[in-house]
């Protein structure tokens, strides 16, 4: 009984594996894992220790498995069920969610429909005056009420404005405080800032007018029973000006803290804004002060602007001296121009940023470093060259003038705060305006100029100072129509002569332009005496190097004068340079040389012994002199003047009468040198020609006939071919030389046949006659002599042949010549 029963209180099968739908979704569930664990749970325990040796049975994992497919087949019904409701709560969701957003779709639309119809009725109202009246006085109406709304608006701030401000003038009036505006202060930011400003200086003017004794005005008549114009008055305690000036210089201050400290962080929003309050409320002209008097490139500099100019004496002896090229600007201008150059262009980028009104900025700051920085140190650098020398100023001012105009080019292409386009219209004006203002007191008037023909008149005189003592000490006798114009080159010769001596006298001229001086003239400073000074006949000679020198030096001028000068007084420039060309080597110089070979040529011809001829090699440097001077006149001088076309013509006109002269005296000298040569050979002929040498006697005859030509004809063949061919040769050449050789060819065959009419000739002097007249032909045509002049000479060959032929043939050939020699042969 007892086995019974507890058999029946105990299952006959263990019970089946107990799971929910909560295991499967564990995320590590695993297949194999759960099928394990039920076949485990299926063996009893005591088989699981047992021996292996007892048999399989299958019954426990089949009922375990049967109950786990029961279970699972449950699972899945009640899966199917949750999901078949959330299927269901899904579609009632998307239907209740179209019928939303069809309901929105339609009152979206009709929103839009009321706003163009809103939008067309305020646009298009009164446009069809049959249309809607109802939508047209809709449209009209919101835009009055607007309208209205505005209006309102401004009223009520103008009158809280009015009343803070008469709040603040009661404070100020009775208390001699600001309280109200001081915690308008304390808030701090750019638009209570602004309006402190803008009240401090409404109650400025208030102050004047309703308070003038505090600005030292009487009344004036206008205060009466205690009522100023329309306010009653009051025996007020406090100056209310002091204390608004108080007011405002701390604001001012406070403003001016702010934007220093911003600088310094490089905070430029807030630079902004205090330059912006500042700008209110005094112009901003306290802000640009700090600003630019601050700058730090201004505190540097003003350091070192006692430093003296670096240039070392090479360079000065090279500025003053003509003969060399210009070294450039002076270093320490050029350090400074440079440091300006990179300044300006990042203090542009700073101030665009932090000034509203940054043009002004940058004009105040441009004009700062010119008129302060720059200025100072050409004045400096100026200085330091006129006590070197006159050239030595005028390099310095040219080359300052060219680099700190570059400087002004490079900053307009930059562009500074229109940076990468070009600079504006004010700001280039600006810059303009300072570079013109910087040399204007070394252009004003004629002083450039006069500077300019002073050095050159120096240089010149220097050069020239040994040709002109040569030629003042040289004896004249001019006679002619020549006379008057000797004697004006003369008068020359002495003031430049005399001019040179007083500058070297001169107490203001420095000890480098005095060595320079001195160098260039080749003298020494050992005389005591300068009118003895030493000259050769070397130094009263024309060279030609000499006049490329002086074209060198006015070249270098006329290029200064064009770059430093307007182009309005470039004429009226370049004409006082070409006068002085036109004094200095046209006159003293070329025409004094021609004077003296005129002079000299003139004495030569009544001389009683062979002339000398020595004065003709020096015509042709004044020919190349005179070329290289009119061609220079031509091609610069005159071209730079085309813009005013009465000076050009003037100019054109001093040129040609200046090359006339030159001309007439040049051609004065080749004709008295024609007739030094004819004088000499009709003496010769006259003289020492003898009779009886074209008429032998027989005792004779043995040296005559050895003896080639007569000890005359040897005479003047040798003077033409010896001495005067080639001093013409080194006078002329061309054209030139070919009409004065032609000219003394026909001059010389006249004075032959004019000499052989005088002769008695027998048989054997006939061949005599014969042999000079073919000597004469052969030198003469040594000469460069025209074809024609040629052929005429050929003539005089014939005639020599009449005094050698028989009667005969001299009638045959008298007949073939008297066509063109005639009158010759009559006469012989």
């Amino acid at each position: 009984m007892e086995r019974g029963g507890s058999t029946a209180s105990r299952p006959i099968f263990p019970s089946g594996p107990s799971f929910k739908i909560d295991d499967f979704s564990n995320k590590d569930f695993i297949v194999g894992d759960f099928v394990d664990s039920l076949a485990e749970a299926a063996v009893p325990t005591s088989r699981r220790s047992g021996p292996t040796s007892n048999a399989f049975d299958p019954k426990p994992l089949i009922r375990t498995f049967e109950n786990a497919v029961r279970r699972l087949g449950a699972l899945s019904e009640e899966l199917q069920e949750k999901e078949s409701e959330l299927l269901s709560q899904v579609r009632r969701a998307e239907i209740q969610h179209d019928q939303t957003l069809e309901t929105l779709g339609r009152k979206l639309d009709q929103s839009m429909a009321q706003f163009e119809a809103l939008d067309l009725t305020l646009n298009n109202a009164g446009a069809n005056s049959n249309g809607d009246s109802r939508g047209d006085g809709g449209g009209n109406i919101a835009v009055q009420i607007g309208e209205k709304l505005e209006e309102l608006d401004r009223k009520r701030r103008k009158a809280q404005d009015a009343n803070f401000l008469i709040q603040c003038w009661t404070e100020v009036t009775e208390t001699g405080q600001l309280t109200s505006l001081e915690e308008i202060q304390r808030q701090g930011g750019a638009e209570n800032k602004v309006r402190c400003a803008v009240i401090a200086r409404q109650l400025m003017r208030i102050s004047q007018r309703l308070d003038p004794a505090s600005w030292g005005q009487g009344t004036n008549g206008f205060r009466g029973n205690g009522v100023t114009n329309g306010v009653t008055g009051t025996n007020r305690r406090h100056n209310t000006r002091e204390a608004l000036e108080k007011f405002s210089e701390l604001l001012e201050q406070d403003l001016l803290k702010q934007f220093n400290n911003s600088y310094r962080r490089q905070n430029f929003d807030d630079m902004m804004e205090c330059a912006r309050v500042l700008y209110d409320f005094n112009g901003g002209a306290s802000v640009i002060a700090a600003f630019v008097n601050q700058h730090q490139f201004f505190i540097d500099r003003d350091q070192l602007i006692t430093d003296e100019v670096t240039t070392d004496g090479e360079t000065w002896d090279q500025l003053a001296d003509p003969d060399s090229d210009p070294p450039g600007v002076e270093p320490s201008l050029q350090s400074l121009v440079d440091e300006v150059k990179i300044v300006m262009q990042e203090e542009s980028f700073i101030i665009k940023r932090a000034f509203p009104y940054y043009e002004t900025v940058l004009i105040k700051f441009i004009q700062r470093v010119f008129q302060q920085s720059i200025q100072q140190r050409l004045e400096m650098v100026l200085d330091k060259a006129t006590t070197v020398s006159s050239l030595a100023f005028l390099r310095s001012l040219h080359a300052s003038r060219t680099y700190i105009g570059a400087l002004v080019e490079d900053l307009k292409t930059h562009g500074l705060t229109e940076h990468p386009e070009p600079c504006s219209a004010q700001i280039s004006q600006t810059l303009d305006q300072q570079l013109e203002e910087l040399f204007i007191p070394y252009l004003v008037g004629n002083s450039y100029i006069d500077r300019e023909k002073r050095s050159l008149e120096e240089m010149y005189n220097s050069l020239l100072f040994k040709f002109t003592i040569y030629h003042s000490r040289r004896k004249k006798a001019p006679t002619g129509f020549m006379a008057a114009i000797a004697q004006q080159g003369t008068q020359l010769i002495a003031s430049a002569k005399d001019a040179y001596m007083e500058r070297l006298d001169s107490s203001d001229l420095t000890p480098t332009q005095k060595r320079i001086m001195l160098r260039v003239a080749r003298i020494q400073d050992t005389s005591s005496n300068k009118n003895d000074i030493e000259v050769s006949e070397q130094d009263g000679v024309l060279s030609v190097a000499y006049a490329k020198r002086m074209i060198g030096w006015l070249a270098e001028s006329v290029r200064r004068t064009l770059e430093m000068g307007s182009a309005s007084d470039t004429p009226k420039d370049v004409n006082i340079l070409l006068n002085l060309l036109l004094t200095t080597m046209g006159q003293v110089y070329v025409e004094t040389a021609l004077d003296a070979a005129l002079d000299h040529a003139a004495s030569q011809e009544s001389t009683k012994t062979e002339p000398d001829l020595s004065y003709l090699p020096n015509l042709h440097p004044a020919i190349t002199i005179t070329n290289l001077m009119s061609r220079f006149i031509t091609t610069v001088l005159i071209r730079l003047a085309e813009s005013n076309t009465t000076v050009r013509r003037s100019m054109e006109t001093q040129s040609k009468l200046a090359l006339d002269t030159t001309e007439r005296k040049t051609n004065a000298a080749l004709k008295s040198t024609l007739d030094v040569a004819l004088n000499w050979t009709s003496k010769l002929l006259t003289t020492t020609q003898k009779k009886l040498d074209f008429r032998p006697r027989d005792n004779d005859l043995e040296g005559f006939v050895d003896s080639l030509q007569t000890p005359t004809c040897q005479a003047i063949c040798t003077f033409l071919s010896s001495k005067l061919l080639p001093a013409a040769r080194q006078a002329v050449d061309g054209p030139n030389l070919e009409i004065f050789a032609s000219e003394l060819a026909l001059a010389v065959r006249r004075l032959l046949f004019e000499h052989f009419k005088k002769f008695v000739v027998n048989a054997t002097g006939g061949l005599m006659v014969a042999k000079d007249v073919a000597k004469y032909v052969a030198t003469l045509k040594e000469w460069p002599v025209t074809k024609e002049v040629e052929g005429s000479l050929e003539v005089l060959t014939e005639v020599g042949y009449l005094f050698i032929i028989g009667p005969e043939a001299l009638r045959e050939r008298g007949r073939n010549l008297a066509s063109t020699t005639g009158s010759v042969l009559a006469g012989l």
